[in-house]
């Protein structure tokens, strides 16, 4: 009896040892939501179950929840990073390194924080439906609202004057395909973090070498996503320059069966540029193609809608998260 006593005490201690080793998740919620709304709360109870022990740690940039759903939409997204890099410092079971999970543009976030410090490290990075090139266009907001609308509004007035680079979130990884070489020369969050400069002297070596630094990365695009334009930018794709788009032509039936000709309108077609072809890319400039390379670059899909993340995620948080170190 005394034995068997001794062997559960050690299974114990063994199995609380197991799961102190797991390495711990680092969430980063998109925009509109909050690090400690219901849906994130949820998520996280969820991946608990999934990875009994695992320590997770939900991104904030304000501890007020209102506020911090505010810093979504307005606030410069380089001061936010140095302070969300701060905070993960500053806690004591992220010191050996994380995985870490990015919603919409918390995503690309987190690809800024591997790019720019790393420190502690991310070891898997997840991103659903990111932009990691940008959007073209901004997201259509709900009728009710009103924070989203009155930032988009603004943002569409002047989305590349200094003061909507500084303070409203969504211009600052704006990519207009039509005018690139203004984007570059915002010196935006994201012509910074993908290396798009005016001056191929200027790009900075050290982003490639953290960025492949990651065990994985793991971009997840949502096949009937509207919201993010392109939709592609979540896989590094883009909206090719306005040059390299084609007419086509659509024949169009007429509202009453009875009534002829048929008519035909002519539409835009705005091709996208795939990863592979894209210049950091196919030049390396953020160590993406070795990343690729090396095997450690998945391209993943979540069936619907921007962040309907229903029976895609398990799958994906089963495979990349919650390994032992």
């Amino acid at each position: 009896m005394f034995s068997l006593l001794i062997c559960v005490v050690l299974a114990g201690y063994a199995y609380a040892a197991a799961t102190k080793d797991i390495r711990p998740l680092v969430i980063w919620h998109g925009l509109g939501d909050t690090y400690a709304s219901p849906g994130i709360v949820q998520f996280e109870s969820e991946v608990k179950k999934m990875h009994p022990g695992i320590f997770v740690h939900s991104v904030f940039i304000d501890q007020d929840a209102q506020a911090d759903q505010r810093a979504g939409f307005y606030g410069n997204v380089d001061q936010q990073l140095v302070l969300v890099t701060e905070q993960l410092s500053s806690i004591p079971e992220l010191s050996r390194g994380f995985d870490a999970i990015g919603f919409s543009q918390g995503g690309q976030f987190l690809r800024g924080y591997v790019e720019r410090t790393n420190t502690p490290p991310i070891h898997n990075l997840i991103t659903f439906g990111s932009q990691h090139m940008g959007i073209s266009d901004l997201p259509v907001c709900g009728t009710v609202d009103f924070l989203c609308q009155v930032a988009r509004r603004a943002a569409k007035a002047g989305v590349y004057s200094d003061w909507a680079q500084n303070h409203l979130v969504q211009a600052q990884y704006f990519r207009d395909p039509a005018q690139l070489q203004l984007y570059m020369s915002t010196g935006s969050f994201l012509a910074d973090i993908n290396n798009e400069v005016l001056l191929p002297s200027s790009r900075k070596e050290t982003y490639a070498e953290n960025l492949v630094s990651l065990h994985n990365l793991v971009l997840v695009l949502f096949t009937e996503d509207r919201t993010v334009v392109p939709k592609e930018s979540a896989w590094f794709g883009s909206e090719a320059p306005p040059e390299q788009h084609v007419l086509s032509s659509q024949t169009i039936l007429d509202s009453h069966p009875d009534q002829e000709p048929l008519h035909t309108l002519q539409v835009q077609e705005k091709p996208i540029v795939p990863m592979e072809l894209q210049p950091l890319y196919t030049e390396d400039w953020i160590g993406l193609r070795t990343l690729d390379e090396r095997g450690a670059v998945v391209l993943a899909t979540c069936p619907g809608e921007h962040m309907q993340l229903t029976g895609c995620w398990e799958d994906l948080v089963g495979t990349w998260i919650g390994s032992a170190f």
